[in-house]
């Protein structure tokens, strides 16, 4: 299961740097509108220091982190729902990631241009979300008029689903009419599932990723707010609205990433991050916060042939996790054995977690922990 992310914002506020610096895969980016035809798609490890404290132990002949998809989306403007700038042709392509990761631009260089001739991450936010909106709102259309069909000349059976379709469709709209998200709408379970093939743009969790300059990215890790404070007033515009929609904002220097991105060696990365007073990159806070958003967590393999990071859904049980590794040891599960990260690292070695009694012996009810190391058997 990779976490598949969607970059998106107005031109010009640094989403294809960005994509370039976290995915260290070469985005064209220039100081000009729609300059990014295409979307760039990177695939890229997700930072884990367990995965690489696991690997120390076991020193195995592979490691394999679990990985993440971005995907640079050409900037939107005003109109784009009505086929301005580049329209819908790059609307579609946010249909198809799971989580959306809206770039606001929360630094001032007149060097660079901005689509509005003023930098304000509160209009751009609301730019980009109202334009999110009116796509979907076309998109409800359709699907109403299909569904108002089927209500009259179908069966029962067909009519009972149009009907909840329609519910489902008369929730969702007056939410996009004001320019706010399908994901608001208060929709049960079966409504959910009507509409599921609708695949509403802004029915998708979204964080925002505030892309600052060096002094502002500094300033915000510990270093003094010396001619950043108008910055932090951008980022604080962007939190604001972060936490009101329930969502996460994060704070990137696009240039600090791409300097990140050239060090190949782990404890050179770690030194640079702790110059800068920073605790992870840009990269892992962004996973972090997506995981969060989504209800992800990591489980992991772990031996001499190899250590992987895996990815699930908080809450799922251990023959949902075994189903991620291949289908077949989720359908002859019989159990699974699972320790915890933390153990392992106390301990040292598997046979001291036996010793200690921590090594566990779980069936089909188990639900699996972020952090947990899992070896499982099946039969089929």
């Amino acid at each position: 299961m990779a976490l598949n992310c969607g970059i998106v914002g107005l031109p010009n506020v640094g989403k294809s740097t960005i994509f370039s610096a976290l995915s260290s895969a070469p985005a064209e980016a220039a100081n000009y509108p729609f300059c990014t035809i295409n979307p760039n798609v990177g695939i890229v490890d997700v930072p884990d220091e367990r995965l690489t404290k696991l690997s120390t132990l076991f020193k195995p002949v592979k490691t394999i982190p679990a990985a993440v998809e971005f995907v640079d989306i050409a900037g939107l403007v005003k109109g784009a729902s009505k086929g301005e700038g580049l329209g819908n042709q790059f609307l579609s392509h946010i249909r198809e990631v799971g989580v959306i990761a809206q770039v606001v631009r929360c630094f001032d260089d007149p060097d660079i241009v901005h689509v509005s001739n003023k930098v304000d991450p509160e209009s751009d936010m609301e730019t980009i979300n109202v334009e999110l909106a009116l796509a979907d709102l076309d998109t409800l259309a359709k699907r109403r008029e299909r569904a108002e069909r089927a209500a009259r000349v179908q069966g029962k059976a067909e009519q009972k689903i149009a009907e909840t379709v329609l519910s489902a469709l008369d929730k969702i709209g007056p939410l996009l009419e004001s320019g706010k998200p399908a994901r608001q709408a208060d929709l049960s379970d079966d409504e959910r599932a009507a509409v599921y093939d609708c695949h509403f743009i802004s029915a998708k969790p979204q964080l925002y990723v505030c892309n600052v300059d060096e002094s502002t990215m500094r300033a915000v890790s510990g270093g003094g707010s010396n001619g950043a404070m108008q910055s932090i007033a951008y980022i604080d515009m962007v939190k604001k609205r972060a936490a009101l929609e329930g969502s996460e904002a994060v704070i990137i220097c696009g240039k600090f990433e791409a300097e990140l991105a050239d060090i190949n060696e782990p404890a050179e990365k770690l030194a640079f991050l702790a110059e800068l007073g920073l605790k992870e990159s840009g990269l892992g806070a962004l996973v972090h916060a997506a995981y969060q958003l989504l209800g992800l967590q990591t489980f992991f393999t772990a031996g001499t042939d190899e250590c992987r990071a895996w990815t699930v859904h908080t809450g799922d049980t251990a023959p949902k996790a075994a189903g991620v590794i291949h289908t077949d040891f989720e359908r002859g599960f019989i159990k699974a054995e699972v320790y915890s990260y933390e153990d392992i690292i106390k301990y040292g070695t598997e046979a001291k977690i036996k010793e200690a009694g921590k090594y566990r012996i779980e069936g089909k009810e188990y639900i699996v922990r972020d952090g947990d190391v899992m070896f499982f058997k099946f039969n089929v």
